[in-house]
């Protein structure tokens, strides 16, 4: 990578306003209060030392960020023990057009943050992305500020907000005569079905600071990020050279302490691992690529396969792998689930179909959605469905078919700890590319952001969704127009997944709390079928003894956990479910 150029020193800044008639003085020590921490500008010290001193008086939860330092080399050696030099890359991009066409996606708005809902979706964002969360009430309140803005992408169609963008104006914080700007927090929804939803952001914000009379936009990225990098040049970026100085800080521990060398855990076990080691807890990893590791603290040892442990006994473990024998333990409490039986002679599948109207054929045993088929409505595709179902394990099971949304309910401890409303994959049409194409493109992007955990296979299940609707792979859709193109909301099968843990009926939760008690096992996931979350009717259709905790965020599913393990450990920071977790 070739530096360009870097930016200027406080001497240079001064003496670019003493060369401009009339010009305001530079306001010294600039910094501006983000929300999620301050912004320290650097090039506006003309002491070193005194960027320390800022940083050092960082709050608790929060995440400073001194920029442009030239002399870093000062600046540590200041608070060696509290600071570090940021191991990421600025990129600039000279701003002298319009980077937004009229006909850029015409399905989604951007615009400054209107409303308080908006505000809260911001921070939801962060929340999603890990990032160190900023208090809705503090974004709402400067929506009309000169120095700092909040960019939205909301869906047209739903009115969900998508992703956001905070930037910086430079001038109007201390007048800077070189007229820079600044990018920072891009976050998109994970699971948005639109395509280039961050690259939009980062053109309209780079728009709005053109039309505020800045030069150029400058932004941070971590130096491995090749991926953002490449976008990055692609749009015009180039590297300056210049520094970036933040505190040894939990939200930090990976830039300062290096990549745990086990890189290879899956997201289910390390929501769970760095949970433990920020308590203290010591972490042995047993095989990190099946998610195998023990905690130990004290004289406790405790071995975990992700949400799996040793808490959950084996024939607590047995009754949630088969459906079948989940159907009867929870029929036996009295809770509600689909009638069913075993698939076998020809005539009597064909006559519990005949009495359902509609049914769901699955595997007994499996995970991930693998071999289930929803919404069988004739004896061939019966015959069909069976088949595959078989694939997966011998003994097969019908169901009767039950509209309504997917609801996955965690219990932890028996106490509901998340719940979420599972929803199937969507493709937004662009009026070009195919239905595969799109489908493929939505898939590489849900593989990239769940770290390879969810993707949408195209098979007989996606054929079928499409025809249902009358359309097919080679299908080209209208701009705009949305596209369900599986019948299951499984998360490893492209299904995303919309947090509910506070909109639940009463009824509900008593519900998955029995069910735990009652299969024995005290760390559930339990998969309920429900007109509204907000509404007591529901079935159980099936237990999962593994959940993956990492698919409920923001909710402290993993702090729940940990606690359950180790009750009398403390965790010493949970900023992420701040204001978030069901009465608490």
């Amino acid at each position: 990578m070739r530096f360009t150029d870097q930016p200027p020193s406080y001497q240079h800044l001064m003496a670019m306003r003493d060369r401009e008639s009339g010009a305001k003085p530079l306001r010294e020590n600039a910094f501006i209060d983000c929300g999620w921490g301050r912004l320290l500008m650097g090039h506006t010290f003309s002491n070193p030392r005194d960027i320390a001193a800022q940083l050092v008086h960082e709050s608790p939860g929060k995440r400073d960020i001194a920029m442009y330092v030239a002399d870093p080399h000062v600046v540590l050696a200041a608070a060696p023990q509290t600071l570090f030099l940021d191991p990421s890359d600025t990129f600039r991009l000279d701003i002298d057009e319009l980077l937004v066409k009229p006909s850029a996606a015409p399905a989604i708005t951007v615009s400054r943050v209107s409303t308080i809902e908006q505000a809260r979706a911001v921070n939801a964002l962060y929340l999603k992305r890990d990032m160190v969360p900023t208090e809705p009430e503090y974004i709402w309140a400067q929506r009309a500020s000169h120095q700092i803005v909040w960019l939205v992408a909301t869906d047209n169609n739903s009115g969900a907000v998508l992703g956001t963008v905070m930037g910086v104006n430079h001038l109007t914080l201390f007048d800077d005569p070189t007229r820079g700007s600044s990018l920072w927090c891009l976050a998109v929804d994970p699971q948005a079905s639109h395509p280039g939803i961050g690259e939009l952001l980062l053109r309209h914000l780079a728009d709005y600071f053109l039309d505020k009379g800045c030069s150029y936009m400058d932004l941070s990225v971590l130096h491995d990020n090749e991926q953002a990098k490449t976008l990055y040049e692609k749009l015009g970026f180039r590297q300056i050279h210049t520094f970036a100085i933040k505190n040894k800080n939990a939200f930090n521990e990976t830039l300062f302490l290096g990549p745990e060398l086990e890189e290879d855990l899956n997201p289910y076990a390390r929501i769970i691992v760095d949970e433990a080691r920020s308590r203290g807890i010591s972490v042995d990893i047993l095989d990190a690529g099946e998610g195998y590791f023990r905690l130990s603290q004290g004289g406790k040892q405790v071995d975990c396969r992700e949400s799996l442990s040793e808490l959950t006994s084996a024939v607590a473990m047995s009754r949630c792998q088969d459906k079948l024998v989940t159907h009867r333990w929870l029929q036996r409490a009295g809770l509600q689930t689909p009638a069913y039986r075993v698939a076998g002679r020809t005539d009597a599948n064909v006559a519990f179909l005949e009495q359902h109207k509609q049914i769901v054929v699955k595997p007994a045993v499996g995970e991930q959605g693998a071999g289930i088929t929803v919404g069988v409505d004739n004896p061939e595709a019966l015959e069909t469905a069976i088949a595959e179902a078989a694939r997966h394990h011998p003994r097969v099971l019908l169901e009767s078919f039950h509209p309504g949304d997917d609801l996955r309910i965690v219990v932890i401890g028996f106490k509901v700890a998340a719940a979420a409303v599972r929803k199937p994959p969507e493709v937004i049409g662009d009026g070009k590319l195919t239905l595969q194409q799109l489908i493929e493109k939505l898939s590489r992007r849900r593989s990239a952001s769940s770290q390879g955990e969810s993707s949408i296979p195209i098979d007989n299940d996606t054929v079928a969704c499409l025809a249902e609707q009358q359309l097919t792979l080679s299908s080209v859709i209208e701009p705009g127009r949305c596209v369900k193109v599986r019948r299951t909301a499984n998360f490893h099968t492209g299904g995303t997944i919309h947090d509910v843990t506070g909109e639940l009926h009463p009824l509900l939760v008593a519900a998955a709390e029995e069910a735990a008690r009652h299969l024995q096992i005290p760390v559930v996931g339990l998969d309920f079928i429900v007109s509204d979350p907000t509404q007591p009717d529901y079935v159980i259709i099936e237990a999962n003894e593994r959940v993956g905790l990492a698919n409920h965020e923001p909710q402290p599913t993993a702090r729940r956990f940990v606690d359950l393990l180790f009750p009398l450990s403390t965790s010493v920071h949970d900023a992420r479910d701040t204001g978030v977790s069901r009465g608490e």
